[in-house]
């Protein structure tokens, strides 16, 4: 892998090497783009079959986390880290404090939280060398589980989704089919029974499908026949890549709106949806809650002025359609201009105070 021609390729600013032999540390942290402020984006601890491949991943997760970062309105860039190792035999105390160290060493540059394969116990253990950490225990004044933020962001973006589509954000009476019952699904789920709508739920944890059926009355279907029941939204909640060929031919719905991640396959199958007159909520756009919650940390964290955060979701859907339609463009395309122009804003607003800057000192020198 030719790693400065792929930094340059999508202008990353730096990628960090860090080893502890003692605990066994092999961590990669990227950091993509500091325009709008620090790097926040979590630590995934993973089983990854090369170095290539975990470089890769650390790469391509910074870029995104930027431009969801960007796209939420927070001032913040994107990062993002990758420890490579087996989450359930090859941690221990001395790792992530040892990481907490090297992320210490940045000086701010960066700022993580918890992924894939990494919890809030380990978020304490990383808080016992830095204060650039987020999504750390609530006894340290954090804001604890962002699963219903996310939901309640998620909810809040569908609503926009579906004045776009049903000339009404009303959610009441519409039929939402749920792909996925988790920690996030059901909180959305609860939303949406308290909005009045009708669910129809599949997930492979026959448990979480019972809670979903007994306590908001949803209909429930077997995993491969979500795609093609009748109903007006889709909501992935589940596994990245579902909206893909296969798929989209099955669907009768008028919105995808949900809160997995990476929910397209390919860049065309956003064309598609489009193509088909499928209003879809760009997946990094909707479920930026729990981002948005665990920003506000770093600021002394305040639920209410959170949530009130979150609560722009809706905007943000709102803002996408909108330059979907000003440049003919699929939304999702739409996303990735919204978070491109307002960095880019920033960008010269930041050069053009420099050279201000310049220009004052030049005639004061003289």
């Amino acid at each position: 892998m030719e790693i400065f021609k792929y930094m340059k390729m999508y202008d990353y600013e730096q990628l960090v090497f860090c080893q502890d032999e003692t605990s066994g540390l092999k961590a990669i942290i990227a950091i993509h783009d500091t325009t709008l402020g620090p790097a926040l984006g979590g630590t995934r601890m993973w089983t990854y079959e090369s170095e290539e491949e975990a470089i890769e991943d650390a790469l391509r997760l910074a870029r995104g986390m930027t431009y969801k970062n960007a796209a939420a309105g927070l001032n913040l860039g994107g990062g993002k880290t990758v420890i490579i190792g087996d989450p359930r035999k090859d941690k221990n105390e001395e790792m992530f404090r040892a990481f907490g160290r090297y992320i210490q060493g940045l000086n701010g540059r960066y700022i993580t939280a918890e992924d894939v394969g990494t919890t809030v116990e380990d978020m304490d253990l990383i808080h016992e060398e830095t204060d650039y950490v987020t999504g750390i225990s609530p006894a340290f004044g954090s804001s604890g589980n962002p699963s219903p933020v996310t939901a309640y962001g998620c909810f809040v973006g569908m609503k926009a989704a579906a004045k776009e589509a049903f000339g009404t954000d009303s959610l009441e009476g519409l039929t939402v089919s749920v792909q996925g019952v988790g920690n996030v699904a059901y909180h959305l789920c609860r939303h949406l029974h308290e909005a009045g709508a009708n669910l129809i739920v599949t997930d492979i944890n026959k448990e979480a499908v019972k809670r979903a059926v007994d306590n908001f009355g949803a209909k429930a279907v077997n995993p491969d026949e979500i795609y093609g029941v009748q109903a007006d939204i889709f909501a992935p909640c589940a596994l990245g890549a579902i909206i893909n060929s296969t798929t989209i031919p099955q669907l009768k719905v008028k919105v995808v709106a949900g809160s997995a991640n990476n929910q397209l396959r390919e860049e065309k199958h956003g064309d598609d949806l489009h193509e088909r007159g499928i209003v879809y909520a760009p997946d990094y756009v909707i479920n930026a809650g729990g981002v948005i919650n665990v920003a506000d940390e770093l600021n002394g964290y305040n639920r209410e002025r959170a949530m009130k955060k979150v609560e722009l979701i809706y905007n943000n859907i709102e803002k996408t359609i909108d330059i979907s339609k000003r440049d003919n463009i699929p939304t999702y395309k739409a996303a990735d201009r919204m978070a491109e122009e307002r960095i880019q804003k920033m960008s010269r607003a930041r050069n053009q105070f420099l050279l201000n800057g310049h220009h004052t000192l030049s005639r004061r020198k003289n």
